[in-house]
């Protein structure tokens, strides 16, 4: 084998790589993440966990990738161990599809019409819809069809150069040395786990096969061990996730190794049987179907057997000590493997940014109830709480620019992940207030001040209405809900005008001599609290109406329709919440 062949070989796994990544990255921005985000909505039964596992991974074309995805759901809590292994058995099963389209690469027409000339014609295909087509849809289509092109190339410029193999001394010799089952077995397994693909380590095997030296005696255990190979990203990943994560990662690897040794199981049975089917040359079809026959059976005869494989795991790794943290907060959503798939980032993002609003929310609530009745323990959790949101600032905040950073997010994604963003400083605002009114609600109780009762009454209208606006923050920012989000920005009109009234009735108050100033000087700060809440959650409505499908308006053009008092809906809201909270004065 000259420098010339070894060169093309080079070149050819080059594009063979290249062609499996691009493809992959096509068919992820076709689905439109669809395909990832589904996996974190299964159902606890495994037979759809296998069929949804399966089809993933064929449209992703990498089990590895589709593993990875699942350690994090379960890291994050999202999914259920149980419910990861159908999915982790359906990814092996989808990764077989790789193998049936290159054998592609070998089909010959009539009349010189050879698959070369088809992978041409798609390759131009291709190029014309992803440089002349506008539409982002037609210009991911063209990206498949030239990824498909460049990764069948590379698969014929392989084949072409390993042609020459089959009269190399040195290749045959090693072919032999690795004809015994146990290493060829290991052979497959450390090639795999070194490039880090099952696809495409039976790409290259079928890629081999074309110089005939290859028999199935070979092949095949070198299949089974491409299976566990294929083990080592998803186990490198798992290293920093937290013992679900680590068990998932272990049931792949657990599935792979007893789907590999009871697959071995016939065929030393075969061996000894001796029977020639063993000695054929293999080819990339004969390939494809065991690699296929293989990952079915070992699914077929392990599926009954997924709640002992629960059982190995957690035995493998066993539960520590609770660390006492509040779960219904402290939930961990942001693992950095999402990263790579933006649309299960920003998924995870927006139920982490729920979560913070929860917390900010009822802290804010908690805080109003401690000035009809102050209670120590509300209040330390009040403080405690406010470390929570912070924390969730930090994390998300810290997450979101790394996620902008890697340059894979669409338009619609960019504007989804600013959202968030401007969010998360509201809703650390809104929690800073909670701390504020808290500690305002400390002073009163500890210099045992009283209110008159006009003011009483003033201020707990004023907190039914802040607890209105947050609760129709945080469903419109829950749901994504524009309806709900544009009942905001009157009700926060309103809201500043019984302020406005609360400052002018304490004046008079003050007057009179009704209140002292030691009372005024809470009150008033109790006023501008609320009046910095009731705009912390106009800015976050506005924002989910900025991504909101459903939305009529830009909302640009809702606050300048709102400034000129001409927007329909404000006006109906704005007289709805007067009536409601101002027909009194």
């Amino acid at each position: 084998m000259g420098i010339t062949s070894i060169i093309s070989l080079l070149g050819g796994l080059a594009f063979f790589l290249f062609g499996m990544s691009l493809l992959g990255n096509g068919l992820k921005r076709v689905a439109g993440g669809r395909m990832e985000t589904i996996l974190g909505r299964l159902t606890s039964n495994p037979i759809k966990g296998v069929l949804l596992g399966a089809v993933v991974t064929a449209a992703i074309q990498s089990s590895s990738a589709t593993t990875v995805m699942v350690v994090g759901f379960v890291n994050s809590g999202i999914m259920q161990l149980s419910n990861a292994v159908g999915i982790i058995m359906g990814a092996n099963i989808g990764t077989t599809a790789t193998g049936w389209i290159l054998t592609l690469a070998g089909v010959e027409g009539k009349g010189g019409f050879t698959a070369a000339t088809v992978f041409a014609l798609i390759a131009f295909v291709g190029i014309i819809l992803f440089f002349f087509c506008k539409k982002q849809t037609q210009k991911n289509v063209g990206l498949i069809l030239l990824a498909f092109s460049v990764l069948m190339s590379g698969m014929q410029t392989m084949s072409a150069a390993m042609d020459p193999l089959k009269e190399n001394s040195t290749f045959i010799h090693f072919i032999g040395a690795v004809s015994n089952p146990a290493l060829a077995l290991l052979f497959g397994a450390a090639f795999t786990a070194v490039i880090q693909s099952n696809s495409a380590a039976v790409g290259i095997l079928q890629a081999l096969a074309v110089t005939g030296a290859v028999d199935y005696r070979t092949a095949i255990p070198m299949i089974l061990g491409m299976g566990i190979g294929a083990c080592v990203p998803v186990l490198l990943s798992a290293m920093g996730a937290n013992k679900e994560g680590k068990r998932t990662a272990l049931i792949y690897l657990y599935f792979n190794i007893f789907g590999s040794v009871i697959m071995l199981i016939p065929y030393a049975v075969v061996c000894a049987m001796d029977l020639p089917v063993l000695g054929v040359p293999a080819t990339a079809f004969g390939i494809a179907i065991a690699n296929t026959v293989y990952k079915l059976a070992a699914t077929v005869i392990q599926l009954p057997f997924t709640g002992a494989m629960v059982r190995v795991a957690k035995a493998t790794v066993r539960d520590e000590p609770s660390d006492g943290e509040d779960a219904e907060y402290e939930e961990n959503l942001l693992d950095e493997r999402f990263l790579a798939y933006p649309p299960l980032a920003l998924e995870q993002s927006g139920r982490t940014v729920h979560l913070m609003a929860s917390a900010a929310v009822k802290n804010l609530n908690r805080s109003l109830e401690l000035f009809g009745a102050f209670n120590q323990e509300k209040f330390d959790k009040i403080l405690s709480r406010e470390n929570v949101v912070d924390r969730y600032e930090d994390r998300l905040g810290n997450y979101l620019v790394r996620l902008g950073g890697n340059g894979q997010l669409s338009e619609r994604e960019s504007v989804l992940s600013s959202e968030y963003l401007h969010c998360l400083t509201n809703l650390e605002r809104i929690s800073d207030r909670a701390v504020n009114l808290a500690m305002l609600a400390k002073d009163a109780h500890e210099k045992e001040m009283t209110f008159s009762p006009e003011g009483d009454a003033d201020m707990a209208r004023c907190a039914d209405a802040v607890r209105e606006i947050l609760s129709l923050m945080l469903t419109a920012l829950a749901d994504n809900d524009a309806d709900v989000a544009s009942k905001v920005e009157p009700l926060e009109d309103v809201i500043s005008a019984l302020l406005e009234q609360m400052k002018l009735g304490h004046i008079r108050r003050l007057q009179s001599g009704e209140c002292t100033l030691d009372v005024g000087f809470i009150f008033n700060d109790y006023i501008n609290n609320l009046e910095r809440v009731a705009a912390h959650c106009s800015n976050i409505a506005l924002a989910v109406l900025e991504v909101s499908d459903s939305a009529a308006l830009q909302p640009h053009t809702y606050t300048k329709g709102i400034r000129r008092g001409d927007h329909p809906v404000f006006r109906r809201w704005l007289a709805y919440y007067q009536d409601k909270y101002l027909s009194e004065k």
